[in-house]
């Protein structure tokens, strides 16, 4: 049913009656602008005559479009003439819409021909935005894109999302900054339970642990590396798999922290004289602290495990020490070599190696014969640049094992076979020469000094070596026996040029041109390179111990090499200015306020 309701009049329209009671009061219906308007048309008959009413379905009076079929239905108009205002429509259901459009299809009238479509104007404030006309497509609004590049979405430009760069950017010559990852939607539940499997997986260690303790690092490796295939090779005189540092030392240190500090702080010193990268020269402080720091704690805890038991311990249980921490004292020293350090940081070292050898025994039988060999070579060659260091291979306590084994299995030449013997005693003739002459004796050299001499002398000129004659080894066992002998005479002969040093200085200087440049010899070279120096008074010698130096220099690069060459040098000045006072070079390193080992 159709109700309107103005100002102007109401309409009533209804189902009831087939006909209507005025018919010449019927309005005629008009579009205006779309708007449905009413008028009333008044007939010139008198309101008395009586006329049959129209057949709705006479088609000559009624067009088809304004045939409304049936229900038949009858019109009421109360129309307020004294106002000329159109009726307000009311908003018409969408069923009703759709049967008056139904019934519009076919011609129109001639009153209505070219007429607009009648669209019932809605009630209430008119929409900002039309609706559409029907059969229009709807054309959706079209947000901003998120799906742009990185760089036109920040210069705020159009991104024609090409991949993996957009044709915009290259067409403005600007580099595409490609495209941001594709987040995935997730629900409130989701996100809380990737929050808590964040939180548990954080409780969860990400690493594994180490494997051995004090490799840890991408340095540590390298430096375990360096030790295993170069370093070790320039400390003994075995370079194969026997060699005691990878055979003994290496295993130890995996079962001990701080001998593996040791080894690597010793590693990463030669390494770093080979490579500058301080990242090397950091890591090798690092294990050098490492390894200082457990030494205390060993000897923290050693005292207060004492303390605990009142003070009532066996001197054997006492001092009762590992292994490692006595290996661990003998890197130490052997990393001062390594630093070229010449200012007597090795004391410490060689002291605490010294005590612990002397007042207990190494459990390991195999590893005892090893540093006792290895602790006697460094001591014996300590005592050739001090005044004040002397070798304890005389001492009591300190001795050889009891198993002796054969020269060639020795690591170092002269120890196991009595060689370093007569280079002790060489050395106690020199502390008393130098006693008498400091305090005016003359003459210096004494009928004893004298006496023993000549025993010494006897004894290296029937020293033979143990190796295969005309190796490597053997040319250098032979540097050795006139290294030894050059010290035995600079010691109690005037110190002035003579064919006896000349000679025995050329020979030794020949077995040490007939090494090979790659000989694991060369590991053990220094010292009676060092010893040869020293009693070259001839220019053409000097020339050829200068070349020894570099060569051995180039093998090993042990920075204490240097430092011992200037001692030469400054000797060889001595010679040339105050010839008498050239024989001790002890002095004369002290005066240069040097302090090292030449080993």
């Amino acid at each position: 049913m159709l109700y309107m309701q103005n100002s102007i009049g109401q309409l009533d329209i209804s189902g009831q009656g087939d006909e209507c009671e005025s018919p010449t009061d019927l309005p005629t219906l008009s579009t205006v602008d779309g708007t449905i308007r009413a008028s009333s048309s008044v007939s010139n008959s008198s309101p008395d005559d009586s006329t049959e009413s129209p057949d709705w379905n006479d088609t000559e009076q009624f067009p088809p479009e304004l045939n409304f079929h049936q229900p038949r239905m009858s019109f009421n108009f109360l129309v307020d003439t004294a106002m000329d205002t159109l009726p307000k429509v009311e908003e018409l259901e969408e069923h009703d819409i759709q049967s008056i459009k139904s019934a519009e299809v076919g011609a129109q009238p001639d009153n209505l021909a070219g007429a607009p479509e009648m669209v019932p104007r809605k009630r209430g404030r008119p929409r900002k935005h039309p609706l559409p006309a029907s059969g229009c497509q709807i054309k959706a609004t079209k947000g901003r894109s998120k799906t742009g590049c990185i760089t036109c979405r920040r210069r705020k430009k159009k991104c024609d999302e090409t991949k993996p760069a957009c044709l915009n950017c290259q067409k403005n010559a600007v580099v595409c900054e490609g495209y941001p990852p594709k987040e995935i939607w997730k629900s409130g539940r989701q996100k809380m339970a990737d929050a808590a499997r964040t939180q548990s997986l954080a409780s969860v260690p990400r690493s594994l642990p180490v494997l051995i303790d004090g490799i840890e690092t991408e340095l540590d490796r390298r430096f375990l590396d360096h030790f295993v295939y170069g370093f070790s090779r320039v400390l003994t005189l075995i370079n194969d798999d026997s060699n005691p540092f990878k055979e003994i030392l290496l295993p130890m240190a995996t079962q001990h922290r701080g001998l593996m500090h040791s080894l690597m702080c010793l590693s990463g010193s030669h390494l770093s004289g080979l490579d500058p990268d301080e990242k090397l020269k950091d890591r090798k402080y690092f294990h050098f602290h490492r390894a200082i720091q457990d030494l205390k704690d060993n000897i923290v805890q050693s005292s207060s495990t004492a303390a605990a038991r009142g003070g009532l311990i066996d001197d054997e249980e006492q001092l009762l020490v590992e292994d490692p921490i006595i290996a661990s004292t003998i890197a130490l020293s052997l990393n001062t070599i390594c630093e070229g350090e010449t200012n007597g940081e090795y004391r410490p070292h060689m002291d605490a190696a010294r005590y612990l050898l002397i007042s207990q025994q190494p459990r390991n039988e195999k590893f005892r014969q090893f540093i006792v060999e290895f602790f006697q070579y460094h001591d014996v060659s300590n005592a050739l640049t001090s005044l004040d260091r002397r070798p304890a291979l005389l001492q009591e306590g300190m001795r050889l094992p009891a198993f002796m084994p054969l020269a060639p299995a020795g690591m170092f030449v002269g120890v196991f076979d009595g060689l370093f013997n007569y280079i002790s005693q060489i050395t106690q003739l020199r502390d008393r020469i130098r006693q008498r002459h400091d305090q005016g004796y003359e003459p210096a050299v004494d009928y004893q000094t004298l006496s023993e001499s000549v025993q010494i002398d006897t004894a290296i000129r029937a020293w033979k070596a143990s190796h295969e004659p005309d190796s490597a080894n053997w040319c250098l066992a032979q540097l050795y026996r006139q290294s030894t002998w050059v010290y035995l005479y600079r010691t109690i002969r005037p110190s002035r040029p003579s064919d006896k040093i000349a000679m025995v200085v050329d020979d030794g200087l020949a077995y040490l041109d007939r090494l090979p440049q790659d000989a694991s010899a060369y590991s053990i070279v220094l010292m009676p390179l060092f010893l040869l120096g020293c009693s070259s008074f001839l220019q053409e010698q000097r020339d050829r111990v200068r070349r020894g130096f570099e060569s051995l220099k180039a093998y090993s690069n042990l920075r204490n090499i240097e430092p011992a060459f200037k001692v030469v040098a400054k000797v060889w000045e001595t010679m040339d200015t105050n010839l008498e006072d050239s024989w001790d070079w002890e002095r004369i390193i002290q005066g240069m306020k040097m302090d090292f080992l030449i080993t």
